[in-house]
């Protein structure tokens, strides 16, 4: 193990697997699809290796299940360098993501938890030592709340900066929105955050990250896919552009925009100079077609 990590993510492990389609169905509908592939995901896993693959020192605590799915996510995270010292294996079927792609690159996703719901305080505890020993650690909601609570209060106790993932979407307790530093979100989970009217796209997103602010968490970030993001702290608001490249397919790019911001954020960034490096991580990552068989290295970025 070693001596200090860049970033440790307590999060999700699932295996995705992806159709593509020429148009989602409705109701009662079928459509035909493409040949089923089936990748390594989850969102705790494909933050930890985006930014492992792009040079950064990086732990994971998770669970996966003793299926083919768990013995397939282990190898991913291996190849890319992941420390999995604190990957337990659970009795039972790993998480698995659905996943349909449409032919304009967007995705449907309905997640499968699995072993993701086993995770717990426990966990937490058995890998405080990793977690003591990160630059930043952060997180996403594809596992339970508890388990968060507890890595957010170890992480936050050791000096870490907390860095949370609100996806998907779900209720967090003020003490943990307090200690993230920053809160990252896209248009959506910030609408369904502030609890506004209206949708997304009809609000102002330097207000709405402004807005995001004052709910509680030390800075905010608000991704904005093509259009980049925009940052809040103690500063003000400053708009972030995203390089303009054309989108094959746009999974798990969320999480290499995340990843990317942990990374430089522990390497001492700013945090709107760590969000100008995550919008050229993100604009790369959708070029490619998969999660983590589409992040990049830093040679691979756009300028």
């Amino acid at each position: 193990m070693p001596d200090q990590y860049d970033v440790v993510v307590v999060g999700s492990v699932n295996a995705d697997l992806v159709v593509g389609v020429d148009r989602r169905p409705g109701p009662g509908e079928t459509v035909l699809g493409s040949d089923l592939a089936t990748h390594p995901g989850g969102k705790g896993a494909n933050q930890a290796v985006a930014a492992a693959r792009l040079g950064g020192r990086v732990g994971i605590v998770g669970r996966i299940g003793d299926d083919g799915h768990g013995a397939l996510l282990r190898d991913a995270l291996a190849g890319a360098g992941v420390d999995r010292a604190h990957l337990a294996v659970t009795p039972g079927p790993s998480g698995v993501a659905l996943i349909t792609v449409g032919p304009d690159g967007d995705n449907s996703i309905i997640v499968s938890p699995g072993a993701n719901a086993r995770l717990t305080p426990d966990d937490v505890a058995a890998a405080r030592d990793m977690i003591a020993a990160a630059s930043v650690v952060t997180f996403q909601l594809e596992v339970p709340m508890p388990a968060i609570e507890a890595a957010a209060r170890a992480a936050a106790s050791a000096g870490a900066r907390v860095v949370l993932n609100l996806s998907p979407t779900a209720p967090v307790p003020d003490e943990v929105l307090a200690l993230c530093d920053p809160l990252v979100v896209n248009e959506h989970e910030a609408a369904w955050l502030l609890g506004g009217p209206g949708e997304p796209a009809e609000q102002d997103p330097d207000q709405m990250a402004a807005a995001l602010l004052r709910s509680g968490p030390r800075s905010a970030v608000i991704t904005l896919g093509a259009d980049g993001a925009v940052v809040a702290d103690a500063d003000g608001t400053t708009p972030i552009p995203s390089p303009k490249v054309e989108a094959v397919d746009t999974t798990g790019a969320g999480d290499a925009f995340t990843a990317a911001l942990c990374l430089r954020l522990a390497r001492g960034d700013s945090l709107p100079d760590a969000a100008r490096y995550a919008t050229r991580v993100g604009a790369a990552a959708v070029r490619r077609p998969g999660a983590q068989t589409s992040y990049p290295t830093p040679e691979d970025l756009p300028a």
